[in-house]
């Protein structure tokens, strides 16, 4: 294996608050924890990171043009039991369940209104 990691980052503006938010939701601990930027390990050399650092960039002018996508096996009923879970948890979704190119899918947000997609596994 090359000596290579992938971290996706995530701007947020309450740090503590998203940590809580994303490890419940996506069922995942954090590996890294400072005042401003946390990660939390997806699989080997992926992670995600929350970073208060450019919440700036959070400003509601500032369009969303990316995604967080958690890929799941199981098709269509793991996708939406996993609907059915957050919506009972409270999450904020942006797009109802429906089907696209690449199967059933629904996208929820973050408390800084970043995406996040759940989709099947290609």
């Amino acid at each position: 294996m090359s000596n290579k990691e992938i971290v996706f980052i995530v701007y947020v503006s309450d740090i503590k608050t998203s940590t809580s938010f994303y490890t419940d939701l996506l069922e995942v601990k954090t590996s890294f924890e400072s005042p401003r930027y946390v990660t939390m390990d997806l699989a080997p050399g992926v992670s995600l990171a929350l970073w208060t650092g450019k919440s700036d960039a959070l400003d509601s002018a500032t369009a969303r043009t990316s995604e967080v996508c958690l890929n799941l096996g199981g098709g269509e009923e793991a996708i939406l039991s996993t609907y059915d879970q957050w919506v009972k948890k409270g999450v904020s979704i942006v797009e109802e369940p429906h089907s696209d190119v690449f199967g059933t899918t629904f996208v929820a947000s973050d408390l800084d209104g970043n995406r996040i997609r759940v989709a099947p596994i290609d």
